[in-house]
């Protein structure tokens, strides 16, 4: 028996299944035809008078919208497919981005600090055979999840906001003047589950269910993601005292054609620590099972620890899939994907909370002006999930730091790379440091850093070039390009506020649309 069989068959909550079910996933993607569903028809009848504004489809984080959405007077109905309650493992996110819960006054100061679970400083950055480097204020707080949520969720229903629990997403029928959501709804008889549709009428349909959405397989056809990040890792107890936390970590070369990184934060009941590595969906890639394996494997090296010593209270794992053709775009009027169902997130990241709530502003006030004016149209709503040149650089440094399943690198050749490219930041200073580290990439620093790190350490920047392919080079070069552009125009775009404002609102929708999409996509939101 391995060492994952013995300690996960000892959890609650089937812990091993639970594992071998996503592993069964992960398989699907990596050796099996996708199966295409199709849950989104068109229909040119009239729906006729909506009951809602906006249904949203996936309530974990889409509870964050619909609270924004419901407090600004419009009627929001929430689809959550299980009880809408968040997680016991803390969220981790920079306390500044907090802010925006209080800006849209979704939360007082009292309740944002009680939804802090813990906080700490400083975190480390390193890799094997090379120096640390130590910065604060990145990710250092976790978020209760439970509390947040439930918060939420109070606010939300005694707004005049409709939650449907046990309630999972069936298909939408898109009219010209709304869409039809179709709903299961599962519900107890004297004998057994008895399982039962409904309906809801909308203007709008927010899908916020995340990778896995039906609708977005239905829109990309099934195709593979060009990039995924596997992550497995543990809440546990028993390790040496640490108020320190790691964002990445590497000390081992490559191994198994994957450069494992480590993350590791203090947590209210124990210590999280997380086992990462970036790869494509190639059929011969491990499975979950094996990457726990290695955690366990390597764990009490990186942690000082014998796994005999730690008490274990939760596991985690999951992959994160993420295509460079994204944001998707919708191909119907009416449906607006949010969160991870959009693609938006940086291929480096785990998306999620923290992805949500850095667009949680725009996207509230965006869907607002778009309700206002009947802007629902698959065009005016792509301008809420605009291309971000600051993201789509990052593919480049997803590529750097995966190794194809065929390909041949030295050993080192990641850490090396990494190890130098971090030491010029932090010679930069924490305005190029810090951005980076937070998935928000700025031109000047990005700029700055290629430069300093061309001209002092040409010798690790010549092997990527092959490692990554001239494809991904070529096209890292348009958006580059696209990120100076954007840079360049925000200032100029921000001058033309007080005169578009006298304009009709359809072009003050554009406008502000397209002034967010230079903010976010030029790192100006940092």
């Amino acid at each position: 028996m391995s060492y994952t069989e013995q300690i996960l068959s000892q959890l609650p909550n089937n812990a091993l299944g639970r594992l071998r079910s996503v592993d069964q996933l992960w398989k699907i993607m990596r050796q099996e035809a996708a199966t295409v569903p199709i849950v989104v028809n068109e229909s040119q009848e009239i729906l006729g008078n909506p009951d809602w504004d906006v249904v949203i489809a996936g309530g974990t984080l889409g509870i964050l919208l619909g609270a924004a959405l419901q407090r600004q007077g419009w009627r929001v109905a929430l689809i959550e497919r299980g009880i809408l309650r968040g997680r016991e493992q803390e969220w981790n996110i920079s306390r500044k981005e907090l802010k925006v819960f209080l800006e849209l006054e979704l939360l007082a100061e009292s309740e944002l600090e009680q939804a802090i679970a813990t906080e700490y400083n400083p975190a480390r950055i390193s890799f094997f055979q090379g120096s640390d480097f130590w910065i604060k204020d990145v990710l250092n707080i976790g978020v209760d999840p439970i509390f947040l949520l439930d918060t939420l969720k109070s606010k939300f229903l005694a707004a005049g906001g409709k939650l449907l629990e046990n309630t999972s997403f069936v298909g939408t029928v898109v009219h010209p003047d709304g869409v039809c959501v179709e709903l299961k709804v599962l519900g107890l008889d004297q004998s057994n589950h008895l399982q039962s549709t409904t309906q809801l009428k909308a203007r709008l349909l927010i899908d916020a269910m995340g990778h896995f959405s039906p609708i977005v397989k239905q829109v990309r056809h099934g195709e593979k993601p060009e990039g995924v990040c596997l992550v497995v890792g543990s809440c546990a107890q028993g390790f040496p005292k640490n108020d320190t936390g790691d964002l990445i970590v590497s000390f081992t070369p490559i191994q198994n054609q994957c450069q494992y990184f480590w993350e590791a934060f203090p947590a209210r009941d124990g210590r999280t620590t997380y086992l990462f590595t970036y790869l494509d969906a190639h059929p011969k890639r491990p499975n979950l099972e094996f990457l726990f394996e290695e955690y366990l494997r390597l764990l009490p090296e990186y942690q000082g620890v014998e796994l005999s010593q730690i008490n274990w209270k939760r596991v985690l794992f999951g992959f994160f899939p993420s295509y460079r053709q994204s944001p998707i775009k919708m191909p119907w009027s009416r449906i607006l994907p949010v969160g991870d169902s959009s693609g938006g997130q940086s291929p480096i990241s785990f998306g999620g909370f923290g992805s949500m709530v850095r667009h949680l502003q725009c996207l509230s006030q965006g869907i607002d002006e778009a309700l206002k004016i009947d802007a629902l149209g698959h065009n005016e709503l792509w301008q809420l999930q605009p291309y971000q040149p600051n993201i789509a650089v990052t593919w480049m440094f997803q590529r750097a730091m995966s190794v194809g399943i065929e390909q041949k690198l030295a050993p080192n050749q990641i850490n090396e790379l990494l190890t130098g490219i971090f030491q010029v930041m932090a010679q930069l200073g924490d305005d190029v440091l810090g951005p980076f580290l937070q998935d928000v990439v700025q031109f000047s620093g990005l700029s700055k850093t290629l430069l300093l790190t061309s001209l002092t350490k040409p010798g690790l920047v010549i092997p990527v070039i092959p490692q990554v392919g001239l494809t991904i080079l070529l096209d890292w070069m348009v958006h580059y390009f696209n990120l100076g552009i954007y840079s360049g125009l925000y200032p100029l775009g921000k001058l033309l506020s007080k005169p578009v404002n006298k304009l009709p609102p359809v072009p003050q929708y554009y406008y502000r649309r397209w002034l967010e999409a230079l903010h976010y996509g030029s790192g100006s939101d940092y």
